[in-house]
């Protein structure tokens, strides 16, 4: 049977062992190569942002895709950032954007470009979008009807109302 000393030295042991697991730096901290972009998803024609990190980010690096060339990312702030615009007549598709770090080492992410346009109309999507073209003009012009009916239809019994109430002395009274 194991002794109180031999439990405590045991689970003493078993946490230095995990402690020291748990303080060894992971790859994810440890100057992860990768790069990031911001939208992933842009139209041709726009900008797209580029935030990477290569083993020392003192250094420019090169960033490259079919769907806006050969950029340079610049240090700053600890990372490496740098913007490229996608032209106007990139087709539509996904790209693979590779990041050349200095020493030789590399990352990739991928791009999606989608077609330059704009719609014509929103989506029919409920709120009027459905109805139709001439529903609005139809509702319009059912309100106004419906509220000046009611409108005469209060007038013509507030004179009834007033015909009917005797104008005279009060009911039930007689004069002395």
């Amino acid at each position: 049977m194991a002794t109180p000393h031999r439990r405590a030295g045991a689970l003493l042991a078993a946490i230095l062992a995990l402690s020291g697991v748990l303080l060894v730096p992971s790859p994810a901290w440890a100057g992860d190569i990768y790069v990031q972009l911001s939208p992933s998803t842009v139209e041709a024609g726009y900008l797209v942002g580029i935030r990477a990190s290569c083993s020392e980010n003192t250094m420019p690096a090169t960033v490259e895709s079919a769907a806006f060339g050969t950029v340079t990312a610049q240090p700053q702030d600890g990372l490496l950032t740098a913007a490229a615009l996608v032209p106007e007549g990139t087709d539509a598709g996904t790209f693979r954007v590779k990041l050349n770090c200095p020493d030789g080492r590399n990352g990739s992410t991928m791009l999606n470009v989608v077609a330059a346009g704009r719609p014509q109309r929103g989506p029919a999507t409920g709120f009027g979008g459905s109805a139709g073209p001439d529903a609005g003009d139809l509702l319009l012009v059912g309100g106004i009807t419906v509220t000046l009916l009611g409108a005469v239809l209060g007038l013509v019994a507030l004179r009834r109302r007033a015909a009917t109430v005797p104008s005279g002395p009060a009911r039930g009274r007689h004069a002395p």
